[in-house]
């Protein structure tokens, strides 16, 4: 029985190593295309591409299916053929990514293109953000956040902030230089934290009035300069809805390119079961209320377009699955039953 467990524990020890080293070796190769420009020009030739037309990624529809497609280098070539200096707009791509094969993905937004005409070319369309994040397969969707994110960041960043002279991106996109002060520009997130708040037997959700209609979350909001997360739960949940933090304990994060590049760190937060009364700040909120384990769960079974009832007004729906706040929403329920 020994031998047996010996030799089980040597291949699940070759496996994990071999996994390790994969990732690893993936890293790397990653880092050495960011460092190495002629390395990267190289990858350009024979890596896949995504394509984004003013920041809306490219999308086929197949049956009840929305894929991602990829484009091959000769794929791109053939398209970008229909512009002058074709050859400079594979300079535009950004590095996003590569396969455990080392295949590199790259991201091109083609918004000086006719949108109609390459949707009509490749039987597809360009879909705004919002939407395709939640209609395709869920590998695809954090490399289409990063890939908008990054493609957002470098048409905001053309220009050097200290002498206003135009920067001037490296072929992987993952640094700007101006040239004439030798300022280095990094792509840059904007820490949020997104806080489901309880009392022990409920949680508490909440609306802007930018929401679509019936649809609640958790509380969210940007980190200020100097906070820790456990100060900007307790500031936010205090500024949005009246209420004290008594505990937090951290959750998950999730990349949330929305308004732009986000890391959303998410908690629980518990206030005193005695001290629950909410005081909404209506310049932010449209609404918030607590809700019962029952209703919660009834809210997760619902879809946006079942929750409108006949008088005309809408039962409480919550984030899909992809949304951090699905997940929150999700253990809150776990931790009740």
């Amino acid at each position: 029985m020994a031998v047996v467990y010996q030799a089980l524990h040597r291949r699940v020890t070759s496996l994990v190593c071999r996994l390790h080293s994969t990732y690893v070796k993936k890293m790397r190769y990653l880092n050495q295309l960011k460092e190495d420009d002629s390395l990267c020009r190289q990858a350009q030739a024979s890596g896949t591409f995504y394509l984004f037309h003013n920041l809306s990624p490219f999308l086929q529809k197949v049956g009840k299916k929305y894929l991602v497609p990829q484009l091959s280098a000769a794929e791109m070539k053939r398209i970008l053929e229909k512009l002058p200096e074709a050859e400079q707009w594979l300079e535009k791509s950004v590095l996003i990514g590569c396969s455990d094969e080392h295949r590199p993905y790259f991201a091109l937004d083609l918004g000086a293109l006719d949108k109609s005409a390459i949707e009509s070319e490749l039987q597809g369309s360009f879909t705004d953000l919002r939407k395709a994040l939640f209609v395709v397969d869920g590998k695809d969707s954090p490399l289409l956040a990063s890939a908008q994110s990054l493609l957002q960041w470098h048409d905001s960043h053309q220009y050097c902030s200290k002498t206003g002279q135009p920067t001037q991106k490296n072929p992987a996109g993952s640094k700007r230089v101006c040239q004439a002060s030798g300022v280095t520009y990094y792509p840059q997130m904007s820490p949020v934290v997104i806080t489901l708040v309880s009392d022990g037997s409920r949680c508490l959700l909440a609306r802007q009035p930018s929401f679509p209609q019936g649809m609640f979350t958790a509380l969210s909001g940007f980190c200020d300069m100097g906070e820790t997360v456990e100060e900007t739960v307790r500031r936010e949940v205090a500024e949005e809805v009246g209420l004290e933090v008594e505990s937090l304990r951290y959750s998950a994060s999730q990349h949330w390119p929305f308004p732009s590049s986000s890391l959303m760190i998410a908690c629980h937060a518990l206030v005193g079961a005695q001290r629950t009364e909410i005081s909404m700040d209506s310049l932010e909120l449209e609404e918030a209320r607590w809700f019962g384990l029952e209703e919660i769960v009834e809210g997760l079974k619902r879809e946006p377009r079942s929750s409108k009832q006949d008088d005309g007004s809408f039962l409480p729906w919550f984030p899909p699955k992809q949304a951090i706040a699905h997940q929150l929403i999700r253990e809150w329920v776990q931790q009740q039953s």
